[in-house]
C-alpha cells in the first residue's frame, strides 16, 4: 500500500521558492494536497494496525465489504471483485485464496460459465466483518475528531 512518508511538510517559504522556478504551481493547491496526503497516510497506518489485530489487512477487509454490500446477489466472480478494487490480478488471487483458506469465503461454480467461480461470504466471514466494523468506524471517528481539533485555530 502506498503511504505518504513526508513527516514535515514544506513551509510556505519553501513552496514560494519552488513557485519561482515553476510559476504554474499554485501554492494553496499544493499545500492542501500535501496536507491531505499526510492525513490520509496517518489514517491508513491507524487502520492497518487495527486490521492486524483482527487478522485482516485493508485488502482482506475491503473484499469482505465488497461482498457484504451485494444485497441482491448471492456472490461475485473474482473478476467482479477485482473490478471494484484497485489491486493487481495476482494480489487479488492470492488474497482471495487466503480468505478461502481461512474459511471467510467460499466458492462454487458459476451456473452459466463452468470456468468461473462465484465467491461469497461464509457465516464466519460475515461475523468477522461485523465484529470489526464498529471498531473500524470508531478509529475513523477518533482520527477525524483529533485532526479537526489539531487544525482548529
Amino acid at each position: 500500500m502506498a503511504l505518504f512518508f513526508l513527516k514535515e511538510l514544506p513551509t510556505r517559504q519553501v513552496l514560494e521558492a519552488y513557485q519561482k522556478n515553476f510559476p504554474a504551481m499554485r501554492i494553496d493547491t499544493v499545500e492542501s494536497a500535501l496536507r491531505l496526503l499526510r492525513k490520509a497516510s496517518l489514517l491508513l497506518r491507524i487502520l492497518d494496525a487495527y486490521f492486524a489485530k483482527h487478522n485482516l489487512s485493508q485488502l482482506r477487509f475491503l473484499i469482505l465489504i465488497v461482498l457484504d454490500r451485494e444485497i441482491d446477489r448471492d456472490g461475485l466472480m473474482a473478476s467482479e471483485i477485482a473490478a471494484r478494487l484497485d489491486v493487481s490480478r495476482s494480489v487479488m488471487t492470492r488474497t482471495l485464496k487466503t480468505l478461502l483458506d481461512d474459511e471467510l469465503l467460499d466458492c462454487d461454480e458459476h451456473d452459466a460459465d463452468g470456468r468461473a467461480k462465484i465467491i461469497r461470504l461464509t457465516l464466519k466471514g460475515r461475523l468477522a466483518l461485523h465484529e470489526v466494523l464498529p471498531g473500524y468506524y470508531r478509529e475513523i471517528e477518533q482520527f477525524m475528531v483529533a485532526s479537526q481539533e489539531s487544525s482548529a485555530p
